[in-house]
């Protein structure tokens, strides 16, 4: 996928959308040969993430797949189409049996999607206007009532490859289907034209991700809602198998927020498709992300978060508190043990150091909208103006996503005169270069539990960051250990988009040693104590493996059915 773009934006910007509506039928090609995939333990399934791009949760999904060599893994990668980046980023691991690409653009299906036409339904007008008013039954059930069985038995019937009788698609271009579609679902408000295009882009995009029959897993273990979701639940239930959903950030409000143009840091609701003062276009897509995430969540038999106050959000988009559990990210403390020590020896220059002693603050992600960047530098320019001159601000993290944000920070930075208080390094090994920094800083407008944020806390650096997402549970919160010891605080948190807050979150961690050595501290110790690496994977092992129905290895716990341990902090 195009950085800094979402599949929701390419799929609008490449469809067009003739005046007249056009047949569906098209040559078909011969087809190629299909491949062959050995059964897997887990097949971890992923929206244009791992293993072709970099970030957050392929790292997270890295770190499983590596320190449970026990099981065996498949992963399918969901982007739009061959155009995207498919080179390995990580190199797989040997107990990775497999890598199967799932394309969304209809113009990769044409085959398929593209040859079939009315005629390919088998099915008189009748029957087309009895099925066309089956299919609205079941989208107003679940809109409804949230009932998820009339929209599996039309899945089986005409999408899954197995099972299906006939080509559920092909139905959008019968006369039926569209009267029945101005008759049951008068509220869309659109011509019949943008009508026809925006349910096309809805068929396809359900063919795309439910017409090919998948692998076989114990376990399919989806990363996000979405497209992710769909193809995870639905293989599970074509292969009688458990569907496992992670969600590390809210899929369903990002997306509908990437959509209107909306603060990252809003939430969204399952009923505000209903109610939001949007375009008839913008509202069905809300409508179909929103209940895309209603549709599967029912099909998951349990439901991982990284933080508490993740669960309660997501119940208000559908989701079943019930069966969801917290489930943080971890580190391997001991790889920051060299880095940590390199921070205690900076504790003392500073103590020498005193007035004179030049902080070095850090500034760790994409140089794009949602970070922040250019709120950070305003904040630079305020504390510069109480007298705080002896602050330079390293930024490290790609340029290249959004161009035009960049240049808006490079101009920012020329206009308030910081360029001997601002670097820009661009994409760097941050690891390597972490002992340098006194201080995280993360104006993001949307996070999960940031990686970032861990590894800073594992080389004992304090965190100002915004309270989104996870970021007050790792920094701000009083944390309980199993023995019941309260670890304090490691920084601040700032409200998103906040400059006068984020200058006084900064001077608060730096504005007095005694106060930046605890927070240095107890950085380390919350790692140490609620964020390990092997006992995150610990619980995923167990939990893929009650799942799973599979082995169980030494003296690990096998979760009773139906009530698997939740791993809360």
């Amino acid at each position: 996928m195009p950085k800094g773009k979402t599949l929701y934006s390419i799929a609008r910007s490449r469809t067009k959308q003739p005046k007249a509506l056009p047949p569906l039928a098209a040559a078909p090609t011969e087809a190629a040969p299909k491949p062959v995939y050995d059964d897997v333990d887990v097949a971890i399934v992923m929206e244009s993430t791992y293993p072709y791009l970099k970030g957050g949760v392929s790292a997270v999904v890295h770190d499983i797949v590596t320190h449970n060599p026990d099981l065996s893994y498949g992963i399918i990668h969901i982007t739009w189409d061959s155009d995207a980046p498919l080179t390995d980023l990580y190199g797989m691991p040997s107990n990775v049996r497999w890598v199967r690409t799932v394309f969304l653009s209809m113009e990769e299906h044409r085959e398929d999607f593209l040859a079939v036409s009315v005629k390919d339904l088998g099915m008189t007008p009748l029957q087309r206007e009895e099925l066309s008013h089956r299919l609205f039954d079941a989208l107003y059930a679940l809109s409804e009532h949230g009932d998820v069985d009339g929209l599996w038995e039309l899945i089986d019937e005409g999408l899954n490859e197995r099972t299906r009788r006939y080509p559920l698609w092909a139905l959008l271009g019968s006369r039926e289907f569209m009267q029945t579609l101005q008759d049951r679902m008068p509220q869309l408000n659109l011509s019949l034209a943008n009508s026809f295009w925006t349910l096309r882009n809805f068929f396809s995009l359900a063919f795309a991700v439910l017409g090919e029959t998948m692998p076989r897993a114990s376990v399919y273990h989806a990363h996000t809602t979405g497209y992710a979701s769909l193809l995870g639940a639905a293989a599970a239930r074509d292969h009688d198998t458990s569907f496992l959903l992670t969600e590390h950030n809210l899929y369903v409000r990002d997306t509908v927020n990437t959509l209107l143009d909306r603060n990252m840091a809003l939430s969204i609701t399952a009923d505000d498709y209903r109610t939001f003062d949007v375009t008839a276009e913008q509202r069905a897509w809300m409508a179909w992300w929103t209940e895309m995430g209603r549709f599967c969540y029912p099909s998951a038999r349990l439901i991982t978060y990284l933080y508490p106050s993740a669960i309660t959000e997501a119940a208000r988009l559908g989701t079943d508190i019930d069966k969801s559990v917290v489930v943080p990210n971890g580190m391997v403390i001991e790889e920051f043990d060299e880095k940590y020590r390199a921070r205690q020896h900076a504790l003392a220059t500073m103590e020498q150091e005193g007035a004179d002693y030049v902080w070095h603050l850090v500034y760790i992600a994409r140089v794009v909208p949602i970070k922040g960047l250019l709120d950070l530098l305003s904040s630079m320019d305020i504390l510069r103006d109480r007298g705080y001159p002896n602050l330079h601000l390293d930024v490290l993290g790609p340029t290249e996503h959004v161009p035009e944000y960049f240049e808006a920070c490079l101009a920012k930075i020329d206009a308030l005169g910081l360029h001997d208080h601002v670097t820009i390094h661009g994409t760097v090994h941050v690891r390597e270069m972490l002992d340098q920094f006194d201080l995280l800083v993360l104006p993001s407008y949307n996070e999960g539990q940031p990686i970032v944020i861990l590894e800073a806390m594992a080389a004992g650096i304090p965190t100002v960051g915004s309270d989104v997402g996870g970021v007050a549970q790792q920094i701000a919160d009083d944390l309980i250990t199993t023995d019941g010891r309260t670890i304090g605080p490691c920084g601040e948190t700032v409200t998103p988009g906040d400059v006068q807050q984020m200058a006084d979150g900064i001077q608060a961690v730096i504005g007095n040693l005694d106060s930046y050595a605890a927070y240095a501290a107890n950085a380390r110790k919350r790692v140490q104590e609620l964020f390990q690496m092997h006992e995150v994977m610990s619980s995923y092992n167990q939990i893929y493996r009650a799942l799973g129905d599979l082995p169980i290895v030494g003296d690990m716990v096998q979760f009773p059915e139906d009530e698997l341990a939740p791993a809360e902090l």
